[in-house]
């Protein structure tokens, strides 16, 4: 009687692909990003020229997540995305530098990271995106007008 078959390995010649696996959705560092937050690196990169290669001709560029978008709708949609929040919220720290890492060697006295107030960059000229207005309907009204008085029970 025959035991239990072996699984089969399927990855098991996979080991040059690892790398490429795990390097494909890779974007910048942090301390990459607050590089190009600064003054003249943002306005370079918030005022691209054309570029066909890029998605939406490198017109559309989110600095803090350093991603192109297609189109001004798909940049505004993903300025409220949870990524882009968590993204702004890891910015506010000051970048891990060399003077930190020897201050925990030993090296000086320990000095928190200050907190930085971040907002979002948007190109010049371009407004924010306005919320949709809620739809005014029957039931909104009446509980928006507050000079109806209230009619005594029965």
């Amino acid at each position: 009687m025959p035991g239990p078959q072996r699984r089969k390995k399927m990855h098991h010649g996979d080991t040059h692909l690892k790398k490429r696996w795990r390097l494909r959705c890779r974007t910048k560092d942090l301390d990459e990003i607050d590089a190009d937050l600064e003054k003249k690196n943002a306005e370079k990169l918030l005022n691209q020229e054309m570029d066909l290669e890029k998605p939406g001709f490198a017109q559309f560029y989110c600095i803090h997540c350093s991603r192109h978008f297609i189109d001004q709708t798909a940049l505004d949609d993903h300025f409220r995305t949870k990524v882009h929040k968590r993204r702004l919220k890891a910015l506010e720290d000051e970048p891990y530098s060399v003077a930190e890492s020897e201050r925990a060697a030993g090296m000086g006295s320990y000095v928190p990271p200050k907190k930085r107030r971040m907002e979002t960059l948007r190109r010049e000229g371009e407004a924010k995106m306005p919320r949709p207005a809620p739809e005014e309907g029957p039931a909104t009204e009446a509980a928006a007008s507050p000079t109806d008085k209230p009619q005594p029970a029965g």
